[in-house]
């Protein structure tokens, strides 16, 4: 046999050696750690425009807002319950979920409902006039609507333009002891400024009844108006205006009024 030659040889495994070293580079960009790194980093970048978990969820309303429901009262021709909507603290909508019914109760719930839901959201609070032929239910209204009130929460600052010194806060006197019954006097101060008075307690039963309804909704509208316990006694009802004087006194002392 023949030989190879040696240079033959050299050459042979030279040609092998280029081969191997071109099948290598050839293979290297699928296995090179920074290429597969930026390959495996392309999904996991936010598309553009994409909103972050915090800006895509869609916050609470803001306090002060929403529906509220007040309690039920008991009347002497039927229940009584109001829902109000509320945007930043105010009354937007209220009506009367539950409504004396039956025989001529339909009718004085037809006549005076309506009514007192307009009053509620042009008065904001629950200082309304009852409804004439009306009276239980008209009474049964404001107290459900109170409690409605009371539960909405305070409109945050942020959120009305308001600082802490201008929130409305709520304040009661003490009860004042008169010769037909017990008077006491809720306010709501806006700025040390009074915007809502109110009798939670009040003289009642027979004559005090009428006394009553003559006397305070006249006596609320005075203390708004004078911002002070320095205010006229309703004609009539002698007793009940010095007790709800010194109730309204005491409310305004707790304020620092």
């Amino acid at each position: 046999m023949r030989k190879s030659h040696p240079v033959r040889r050299v050459v042979l495994a030279t040609a092998a050696t280029v081969s191997g070293v071109v099948l290598l580079l050839s293979l290297k960009p699928a296995s090179d750690p920074a290429a597969a790194s930026a390959a495996g980093a392309a999904p996991r970048a936010p598309a553009a425009g994409q909103e972050s978990p915090q800006g895509g969820a869609r916050g609470a309303a803001p306090a002060g807002s929403g529906t509220v429901t007040g309690d039920a009262v008991r009347t002497q021709y039927g229940a009584v319950q109001v829902r109000l909507t509320v945007s930043a603290g105010k009354i937007t909508k209220a009506e009367a979920v539950q409504a004396p019914k039956g025989g001529l109760s339909d009718q004085k719930t037809q006549l005076a409902v309506p009514r007192l839901n307009q009053e509620a959201v042009a008065a904001g609070t629950a200082d309304i006039d009852a409804v004439s032929g009306a009276t239980y239910t008209s009474e049964g209204y404001k107290k459900s609507l109170q409690s409605a009130l009371d539960k909405v929460e305070p409109a945050s600052p942020g959120t009305s333009g308001t600082t802490g010194s201008t929130q409305a806060r709520t304040v009661t006197g003490q009860t004042a002891q008169t010769q037909y019954g017990p008077v006491q006097v809720r306010i709501t101060l806006t700025a040390g400024k009074i915007t809502k008075a109110e009798a939670v307690q009040a003289p009642k039963g027979g004559l005090s009844d009428q006394k009553t309804q003559l006397a305070v909704p006249r006596l609320n509208q005075e203390a708004v108006a004078a911002g002070t316990a320095d205010i006229d006694s309703v004609s009539g009802a002698t007793y009940t205006s010095t007790g709800y004087r010194q109730s309204l006194q005491s409310a305004l002392d707790q304020a620092g009024g």
